[in-house]
């Protein structure tokens, strides 16, 4: 059996997985489903922490770098990013 590689990337609220997901990006490399930008309203999980409980395993974070004064509200990039995999088998 082959193994293949799923991605999951989540945005999150603040840099704690248990921060409300505000944006995602999901990855098959099974090809089993192709995802697509705004292919779902919702996401596939409230918090990072749910994808944890759920069989996903955390690979990277972003580093937690504290805003320079002033400049706290700037919204020029979603900041808080966690990638996640799971590994499936299957004849592909």
């Amino acid at each position: 059996m082959a193994k293949r590689q799923k991605v999951l990337v989540l945005y999150l609220k603040f840099p704690s997985l248990e921060a409300e997901v505000i944006s995602w990006a999901t990855f098959d490399g099974t090809g089993k489903k192709l995802h697509m930008t705004g292919d779902s309203d919702e996401p596939p999980y409230p918090t990072g922490l749910d994808a944890l409980l759920d069989g996903w395993r955390l690979f990277q974070s972003s580093q937690a770098i504290p805003e320079y004064p002033g400049q706290e509200f700037r919204t020029s990039y979603l900041k808080h990013e966690f990638f996640f995999e799971k590994l499936e088998e299957g004849d592909f």
